[in-house]
C-alpha cells in the first residue's frame, strides 16, 4: 500500500489549513477514507486529484522553433499511430513526423505551450460518454480542432488462457492477483481508476498498483513475462502478444490540432494518410481498432461523425 497522510499532513502537503481539507473532501472530492474514526489520504490519489484539477497550465512562452516539414506529436501512445508515422515518413521523404510519449494530459499541455503540432488524447469526460472536449475547453482558448485517429477497445490485458479466471474487474481484488499500471495523466490510467471505483476496489490495495509503465506494449510485455497477472490496455496489444483480453469499452482516440496549423502542408499530408488504403490495411491486421471515420473532424455533440464503436460501452457481465 502507498503512503497514507493524516489530515494534518495532507493540509501541509497542499499548503492549506485543516478546516479547508474537510471542505475539499465534501465539495471537491479530495480522495480520503475514514478508518478508526480518522481521515486517511492515500498520497498517490491526492497527487492524481491535484493533477486532474489543474486548470492554469502555463501558457506558451514563444512560438515553436521553425523547421520546414517537421511534424511534432505528443501525448498518448498507440501502436497503430507508430506505424502510421512510419507510413508518413516513407511516403514524404522531405517531411519528418516524430512522437513524444507523454500521456494524454502531457500532450495537451505541450499543445498549449506550443511545443508540438498535434496532441494525441483519449481522456474520458465525467459524463462517461464524450472524450477530450471538456479538458481542452478548460485548458485552451480557442479550442483546437479535433480529428479522429481511431477508436480502440480498452480493457484488461491478461495472461494467456487467463489462468487466474479473471472474469470481471472485481476479480482483481482477490488475494494473490498482481497488477501493473499506467502513469498518471494517461487516459488508460484514468479509465482503470474509474473501473476500479465502480468495482468497489481501492487501487492502493492492489499488489503492483504503484508499478507504472509508459506504454500499452509495456503492460502487455509485463503480463507476458509473468511480472503481473493483469493490466489496463488495448486489445491490439493483447492480440499481438498472444494474451487474453477482458473488454471494458470502446474509446475514441483523437488528434488535437491548433487551428492556425491545421492547413499547413505537413499537417494535411499526415491527415491524408489516414484516408489511404495502406492505413486501413494496417488497422485491419488487428482486432480492437475501428477506423471508420479516421481523419474526419469530430464535434462536441456526438453525431454521424462519431465512430460507431465509440457509441458502444461494454461491461462484462
Amino acid at each position: 500500500m502507498g503512503k497514507l497522510l493524516s489530515t494534518k499532513e495532507v493540509a501541509q502537503y497542499l499548503g492549506i489549513n485543516e478546516k479547508m481539507v474537510y471542505t475539499l473532501i465534501s465539495e471537491k472530492g479530495l480522495p480520503a477514507s475514514k478508518a478508526t474514526g480518522k481521515w486517511l489520504f492515500p498520497q498517490h490519489l491526492v497527487d492524481q486529484w491535484i493533477e486532474a484539477h489543474t486548470v492554469n497550465l502555463s501558457a506558451a512562452t514563444g512560438p515553436m522553433p521553425s523547421a520546414e516539414g517537421l511534424l511534432i506529436m505528443a501525448g498518448s501512445n498507440d501502436p497503430l499511430l507508430e506505424q502510421t508515422i512510419g507510413l508518413f515518413n516513407n511516403a514524404y521523404t522531405n517531411n519528418l513526423a516524430v512522437f513524444g510519449n507523454l500521456g494524454s494530459l502531457g500532450g495537451i499541455r505541450s499543445l498549449k505551450q506550443d511545443l508540438c503540432h498535434i496532441a494525441t488524447s483519449h481522456l474520458l469526460q465525467e459524463n462517461g460518454e464524450e472524450y477530450n472536449f471538456g479538458i481542452i475547453e478548460e485548458q485552451m482558448s480557442p479550442a483546437p480542432v479535433v480529428v479522429n485517429f481511431c477508436c480502440r477497445h480498452q480493457g484488461l490485458i491478461l495472461a494467456p488462457g487467463n489462468p487466474h479466471g479473471i472474469r470481471t474487474t472485481a476479480d482483481l481484488g482477490r488475494p494473490g492477483i498482481r497488477v501493473i499500471n499506467r502513469r498518471l495523466g494517461t487516459g488508460t490510467r484514468q479509465l482503470f481508476d474509474l473501473e476500479l471505483k465502480d468495482a468497489g476496489i481501492k487501487g492502493a490495495a492492489l499488489e503492483g498498483y504503484d508499478h507504472e509503465v509508459q506504454r500499452h506494449m509495456d503492460i502487455g510485455l509485463a503480463v507476458l513475462r509473468g511480472g503481473a497477472d493483469a493490466g489496463p490496455g488495448i486489445q491490439p496489444v493483447a492480440e499481438l502478444l498472444g494474451l487474453d483480453f477482458l473488454p471494458w469499452r470502446w474509446e475514441r482516440y483523437d488528434l488535437l490540432i491548433r487551428k492556425e496549423r491545421f492547413f499547413s502542408e505537413p499537417m494535411q499530408r499526415f491527415l491524408g494518410v489516414l484516408h489511404d488504403n495502406s492505413f486501413r490495411e494496417l488497422a485491419a491486421d488487428y482486432q480492437g481498432y475501428d477506423v471508420s471515420v479516421s481523419g474526419k473532424m469530430i464535434f462536441r455533440n456526438p453525431g454521424e461523425n462519431t465512430p460507431p464503436a465509440a457509441k458502444i460501452q461494454e461491461k462484462p457481465e
